[in-house]
């Protein structure tokens, strides 16, 4: 293979869109109980806004229950107090320097949205996905013209960035349908 462009990184590149994408989902409550469901919490605590985890352990003690210790009892209602105005629609309980926080039922309107933001979520993924195409192949294109690599080089090499191109958009899709299904399971 030619030095001009480099595969392994475009590779790379489209395996981060992936992450993301999968962090991105992890991140949408689907009724089970899941610590990343509190990863956009955050508290307001010793001067600046820190992510929840750098105050507290969050643990799923029950299937529709998180659990979350503070480590120092002055923050304990800071803490509720992030979570409550965090937007997810979760109410804690307070039990000393600990809070329970039960999930409530999702109804069918909620997860309708739910699946309209993965589906958002997807898209985003594509479009970086595309972008990584975009830059792959114009690297292709100026090689060729600076006469770095043959015709026939360029047109095989863009031939196999377009299958990861295809291969890492239909991982994408294959995540969305399971992140939607996961979703509308009753």
């Amino acid at each position: 293979m030619s030095g001009s462009i480099d595969l392994n990184d475009i590779k790379r590149r489209m395996d981060g869109a992936i992450n993301a994408f999968k962090s991105d989902l992890n991140s949408l409550r689907t009724g089970r109980a899941s610590p990343s469901i509190l990863d956009p919490v955050t508290v307001e605590a010793y001067g600046s806004r820190v992510p929840l985890n750098q105050v507290a352990n969050i643990t799923v003690p029950e299937p529709r229950m998180l659990g979350v210790s503070i480590w120092d009892k002055s923050m304990v209602n800071a803490v509720d107090r992030a979570i409550r105005e965090s937007n997810l629609g979760l109410n804690p309980i307070m039990d000393g320097q600990n809070l329970r926080i039960p999930l409530p039922e999702l109804n069918e309107e909620r997860r309708k949205s739910l699946v309209k933001v993965a589906h958002d979520y997807a898209e985003k993924a594509k479009v970086a996905i595309r972008h990584v195409r975009r830059d792959g192949m114009d690297d292709l294109k100026k090689s060729e013209k600076d006469g770095v690599i043959g015709q026939d080089e360029s047109r095989s090499l863009s031939d196999r960035v377009q299958k990861m191109t295809d291969e890492t958009i239909s991982e994408v899709d294959r995540l969305l349908g399971e992140k939607e299904k996961e979703i509308m399971q009753v």
